[in-house]
């Protein structure tokens, strides 16, 4: 009897974690795109500085990472502020780019295991992408559907974050990358 009596306490290091991205989340400026957790709490912020470069900030305005879009489908993402240049953190290369799909590899810095090597592919114009590592999912991203819903807007979508090893701010840069991939 004891037994049917125990609650189940599921381990939250192996739980998926959702985010839900838009631009109309408070406290964002103009031209924000948040990140926020289910109980709309903004935990990052992408911000565009210019044409080639983006901020990933947390949710009081630090630079997490700088992504810089250098040429012919490559990028770099650093720690902190791409002025003071701190670490090279990963690479990415576009390594293909139809109109319905583009798919990324992305390498990281120092690191030559094939553990540290993850694919980007998907659609950016539907918001839809998933990020393997070798043959696991590592996060994937869908748009907001809803039941009954005819047209599907693309002003919002969903990031899931599978349990792994990679820090959640540097799924959502790699996101940002892919998103800002199509171009």
């Amino acid at each position: 009897m004891a037994d049917s009596e125990t609650t189940y306490h599921p381990d939250p290091d192996r739980i998926p974690v959702d985010l839900f991205a838009s631009k109309t989340l408070p406290g964002l400026s103009s031209g924000d795109l948040g990140f926020a957790d289910s109980s709309d709490h903004l935990l990052f912020i992408l911000r565009k500085s210019s044409s080639s470069l983006k901020l990933l900030l947390d949710p009081s305005g630090v630079p997490l990472f700088s992504i810089s879009r250098l040429h012919n489908g490559m990028w770099e993402l650093h720690k902190g502020d791409v002025q003071k240049r701190k670490e090279l953190v990963l690479t990415v290369k576009r390594t293909s780019n139809r109109f319905s799909k583009t798919e990324l590899d992305v390498s990281f810095a120092g690191e030559s295991s094939p553990q540290q090597h993850l694919v980007i592919k998907g659609c950016p114009f539907q918001k839809s992408c998933t990020i393997y590592s070798q043959d696991s999912i590592v996060a994937q991203t869908s748009l907001m559907y809803k039941l009954r819903q005819i047209y599907v807007g693309r002003s919002k979508f969903r990031l899931t974050i599978f349990p792994g090893s990679i820090d959640h701010s540097l799924v959502v840069a790699m996101v940002a990358v892919f998103l800002q991939g199509r171009n």
